[in-house]
C-alpha cells in the first residue's frame, strides 16, 4: 500500500506502524484468510474466481481457530477475513471473536450486501478493526462489474450501517478503463457520506481478472489517475476533511508521488522518501501472505498459482519460516533475480520489484518486468536528476 494522504498531507493512522517500520527479524505477515470461495455476486475482476456454490473442502471452524492461534503465537499482527464473500461463512463472527481473544487484529473485506444494522452493531461489540467494502464506481458501473442489479444500493446501505454503529469502514475500488473516469465522483461520494477511508487498487491479472487485462489502465491513464488521487486528497485535507487515501498493488506509485512532490514541496518529498524506505515496497512472501479456503498458503492473495504448503499438513508458522521453500527464499532475496528495467531501476529499494504475480501472469516469467510499472526510462535511470531526494 502507498499512503497518499500520509505522504502528501502528513495524515497519520494507527495502521501506519505496520506500513512504515524497520525490518526487525523473521517476517510476521499480515495474513489474508480467504475463508470461503462462495459469493452472492459474480464480479468481473474477482481474483479468486468465486461462485455461489458450497465448498465442502473449506477449513472447518476448529481448523480456522487453530490457524488463528498459530498466527497469534508467531506474532502476526492482522488477519483479514476475505473470500469470496466472508459473510457467507456461518461461523465468521465466532472466528472474529476468536481472533480478538487471541490478540490478533481482525479486519474484514466484503461486498457489503449482507451488512444489516444488527450485524454492524455486532462488529462494534467484537471490536472489529475495519470493514472494507468493495465499491467499483457509481451505481450503474458498480452493478455491471458486480454482475448484479442493486449491488451498489445494498453496499451503500451496509456502509451506512457501519458508520451509524461507529465501526470504521472504507471503500475499495479496483481501477480499470470502465471506472477510472468516475474517480472524482467517488471522492464526492465518500465526502458526502462521511466515509473515512478509500483504497484504490491497481488491476492484477488473476482469476477472472485475467480476462480483463485489456481493460487495465495504460501508463498515461495511470498517471492521470494518480494525479487525480493526489489533487483530490490534498483538496480534502485543505478543507479539513480527514480522509485516508491509499493505493494498492502498484509500488511505482511511491516513486511517482515523490517525483511530483520534489517539484512542488521538496521538504515533504524528503519525508515521503524516508517513509517509503521503511515500507520497502512489495511485500509478497515477506510481510503479506494468504491462506485459502482449503488451507493452501500463497505468497499473497493474488498469486494463487503458487502454493507454499497447506495448514492442514503443518502450521502456517512452520511453512512461513521454512527457508528451504525455494519461492519464499527467492522473494526474500529477489534483487539479483529481477530482470530488465526492474534490475537497473533507481527506485528498487522502495519498490522491491513491484508485483511478481502480475509479471508472471503477463510474461510467464516471475522475474520479468511488471507490465503495470508506468515510470519512464528517464525516471528510473540510476543517475538521478539533482532535484530528486537520494534513494
Amino acid at each position: 500500500m502507498v499512503g497518499i494522504s500520509r505522504l502528501c498531507c502528513g495524515m497519520e493512522e494507527p495502521s501506519d506502524r505496520l506500513r512504515y517500520r524497520p525490518f526487525d527479524g523473521p517476517p510476521r505477515p499480515v495474513v489474508v484468510f480467504n475463508c470461503t470461495r462462495r459469493c452472492n455476486l459474480r464480479c468481473a475482476h474477482c481474483y479468486s474466481t468465486s461462485t455461489d456454490a458450497s465448498a465442502p473442502y473449506e477449513l472447518t471452524t476448529d481448523e480456522a481457530r487453530a490457524l488463528i492461534d498459530d498466527l497469534a503465537a508467531m506474532g502476526a499482527p492482522v488477519i483479514l477475513f476475505s473470500g469470496g464473500e466472508p459473510m457467507l461463512r456461518g461461523d465468521l463472527l465466532a472466528l472474529i471473536d476468536h481472533a480478538r481473544q487471541a490478540g490478533v487484529r481482525a479486519v474484514l473485506s466484503t461486498n457489503g450486501t449482507y451488512i444489516t444494522p444488527t450485524l454492524a452493531e455486532r462488529f462494534g461489540d467484537l471490536a472489529l478493526g475495519y470493514v472494507g467494502v468493495s465499491l467499483d464506481g457509481l451505481e450503474a458501473t458498480h452493478d455491471r462489474l458486480r454482475g448484479e442489479s442493486g449491488a451498489f444500493a445494498a453496499a451503500m446501505e451496509g456502509i451506512r450501517h457501519c458508520l451509524t454503529a461507529g465501526v470504521k469502514v472504507g471503500v475499495r475500488l479496483t481501477m480499470t478503463r470502465r471506472n477510472a473516469g468516475e474517480i472524482p465522483a467517488v471522492f464526492d461520494l465518500i465526502e458526502h457520506e462521511g466515509i473515512p477511508r478509500v483504497c484504490f487498487y491497481h488491476l492484477v491479472y488473476a482469476g477472472r481478472a485475467a480476462a480483463l487485462r485489456h481493460e487495465a489502465l495504460d501508463a498515461a491513464a495511470t498517471r492521470r489517475a494518480l494525479d487525480t488521487l493526489i489533487d483530490r486528497t490534498r483538496d480534502l485535507h485543505a478543507r479539513g476533511r480527514r480522509v485516508e487515501v491509499l493505493t494498492v498493488d502498484n509500488h511505482a506509485d511511491g516513486p511517482y508521488l515523490v517525483q511530483r512532490l520534489a517539484r512542488e514541496d521538496p521538504d515533504r518529498a524528503r519525508r515521503a522518501m524516508e517513509l517509503l524506505r521503511l515500507n520497502r515496497g512489495n511485500a509478497s512472501g515477506e510481510r503479506i501472505a494468504a491462506v485459502s479456503w482449503d488451507g493452501s498458503v500463497h505468497p499473497d492473495p493474488f498469486w494463487r498459482t503458487q502454493t507454499l504448503g497447506n495448514v492442514r499438513q503443518r502450521p502456517f508458522s512452520e511453512i512461513w519460516t521454512d527457508g528451504s521453500i525455494p519461492l519464499l527464499a527467492e522473494l526474500r532475496d529477489r534483487r539479483g533475480r529481477l530482470k530488465g528495467r526492474c534490475r537497473r531501476c533507481r527506485w528498487l529499494d522502495v519498490c522491491n520489484g513491484n508485483f511478481r504475480a502480475r509479471a508472471e501472469a503477463a510474461t510467464g516469467d516471475r522475474w520479468a518486468d511488471d507490465p503495470a510499472c508506468y515510470l519512464t526510462d528517464e525516471e528510473i535511470r540510476p543517475d538521478a536528476p539533482s532535484d530528486l531526494p537520494p534513494v
